[in-house]
């Protein structure tokens, strides 16, 4: 195992707490995504895939897989793809140390 995850610092606990709280969102939000209309479905379905995503690349900042500026990137990345899929900016997805 990765000396990070056998004791884990301030930004290993942070990365897998972000990663929890997004956990968190995807998990009170799924359920009503069927319930949406069809028009909404799609695209509410796609935004919840993508902060998944999201919360995985926080698990592999925290195991050391990947560094800040990867995991900076993949937040960008999954930002600009929700955005296309939506109208108004949504805001930041990685908090700043």
């Amino acid at each position: 195992m990765k000396r990070a995850l056998l004791n884990p610092g301030w930004r290993t606990r942070r990365a897998l707490r972000s990663a929890a709280v997004l956990d968190e969102v995807v998990d009170s939000q799924v359920g009503m995504v069927p319930g949406l209309p069809p028009e909404l479905r799609k695209r509410s379905a796609d935004h919840l895939a993508e902060l998944v995503l999201l919360a995985q690349s926080y698990r592999h900042y925290a195991a050391g897989w990947i560094d800040r500026r990867e995991l900076e990137h993949r937040a960008c990345a999954a930002l600009d793809r929700m955005e296309s899929r939506r109208g108004p900016r949504l805001g930041q997805l990685t908090e700043r140390e």
